[in-house]
């Protein structure tokens, strides 16, 4: 089944404790399916100083569902996202704006 979310797209979250936050999408699991939202349900990763990194407690994205992710549209307004074919090419499009991604 094609992604209907992919890397790279400024989502809004739906539900939770970040809903109505906006995002870019850094990484995707389909298997599980996730998504890490830069900026989105941060937590706090307490870690030992190692030689290669500076310990202390880092802030890190989570994974977030991805039914509580809507893509956004050219307005701003989070929509729901459709296929269809074009040229002979399977494309992702906006059902808001039918506008395509």
């Amino acid at each position: 089944m094609a992604a209907k979310l992919k890397k790279g797209d400024t989502v809004v979250v739906l539900a939770g404790k970040d809903k109505g936050k906006k995002g870019e999408i850094s990484s995707v699991s389909p298997k599980a399916n996730k998504a890490v939202v830069d900026g989105v349900n941060i937590a706090i990763r307490h870690t030992k100083q190692s030689a290669g990194s500076q310990g202390g407690r880092i802030p890190k994205a989570m994974p977030i569902d991805l039914s509580n992710l809507a893509l956004l549209d050219k307005n701003g307004k989070a929509t729901r996202v459709g296929f269809r074919e074009e040229d002979g090419k399977k494309v992702r499009f906006a059902k808001t704006t039918g506008e395509t991604i």
